[in-house]
C-alpha cells in the first residue's frame, strides 16, 4: 500500500505525550482519529520517536499506510481544517515502501530553552524553563564537550527505562546564549527516555555550582543518581529529524 510521510509541529502542553494511551489525549491518538475520518477506516500512525508529556515538536515525522485516499499533498490541507490548533501539519509526501519514520532516522536534534531573565516572560512560559540563577556558561560548554561521541548513557536516562542497550552517539551538544535565553541543542543517532532533560539538568547544575562531578565520571559510573536534575518537560522541543538524503525541517 502507498506510504505517506507527514511532518507535524505541536505544542505538547496539553497532551499526555506522543504515544497512544486509552482515555488520554495524545498526539498519536488525535492523529489517528482524524486520519480515520478522512479514510473512513482505522489508520495506524508510526512516529520517529515518542515525546513525553509536555514536550513539544517543531518537526516530528510520522508515517502511515493507506489503500485509497487523497493525493499525498492534500493531507496537509485536510488535516489543517480538522486538527486542533495545537497540532499543525507541515508537509506530506509519498515515500518508498522501505521508509520507516522511526527506523530510517539518521539524526535527531532536540533543543532545550532556558529563560534566564529575572522576571519570567508570560508569553514563553509554556516553552521554556525559567531558571534566573547565575550560571557559568563556559563551564557548561566545556562539560558538554565530554558528552560527544559514543557512550553508555545509563546515568542520563530514566532509572525505570526498559531499554537494555543504553549506548547512543551524540554528534553535537551546543550551549548557546540568545539574549536572556540559553539554548542547549543535542543531536544524535537516538535518545533514551528523559536523556536530553537529564543532560540539561546536569549541565545547569554544573553551571550553578550545585554539582562538582565531571561528566566523564558520571558517564563511567552508569548510575542515574550521580547526574543532575531532570529539567522540566516544557522547555524541550524535538527540533529536527534527518533521514538519508532528506533533511526534514520547519521553514
Amino acid at each position: 500500500m502507498p506510504k505517506i510521510k507527514l511532518v507535524i509541529g505541536y505544542d505538547g502542553t496539553d497532551f499526555h505525550g506522543f504515544a497512544r494511551q486509552p482515555g488520554l489525549r495524545t498526539i498519536q491518538g488525535v492523529l489517528e482519529e482524524h486520519l480515520a475520518r478522512i479514510h473512513n477506516h482505522p489508520v495506524e500512525v508510526f512516529g520517529s520517536g515518542r515525546t513525553d508529556a509536555g514536550v513539544h515538536a517543531r518537526a516530528q515525522v510520522v508515517h502511515f499506510e493507506r489503500d485509497v485516499g487523497p493525493p499525498a499533498d492534500k493531507y496537509v490541507y485536510l488535516l489543517r481544517r480538522s486538527l486542533p490548533r495545537d497540532i499543525v501539519p507541515i508537509l506530506a509526501e509519498e515515500v518508498p515502501d522501505d521508509f520507516h519514520a522511526r527506523f530510517s532516522v539518521r539524526t535527531k536534534t532536540y533543543r532545550y530553552t532556558i529563560q534566564r531573565a529575572a522576571i519570567p516572560d508570560v508569553f514563553s512560559h509554556r516553552y521554556t524553563w525559567h531558571e534566573p540563577l547565575s550560571m557559568n556558561v563556559q563551564r557548561m560548554q566545556e562539560a558538554a564537550y565530554d558528552l560527544l561521541g559514543e557512550h553508555d548513557f545509563t546515568s542520563f536516562c530514566a532509572s525505570t527505562t526498559h531499554v537494555e542497550d543504553k549506548v547512543r552517539t551524540l554528534f553535537a551538544v551546543d550551549v548557546a546564549q540568545r539574549g536572556t535565553y540559553l539554548d542547549i541543542i543535542c543531536s544524535g543517532n537516538g535518545f533514551l527516555q528523559y536523556m536530553v532533560r537529564i543532560i540539561v539538568g546536569t549541565l545547569v547544575d554544573l553551571g550553578e555550582g550545585r554539582l562538582d562531578r565531571q561528566i566523564r565520571q558520571i558517564l563511567a559510573a552508569r548510575d542515574r543518581s550521580l547526574a543532575g536534575r531532570t529539567a522540566p518537560a516544557r522547555g524541550l522541543c524535538l527540533w529536527q529529524v534527518d533521514y538519508e538524503g532528506n533533511e526534514v525541517h520547519n521553514g
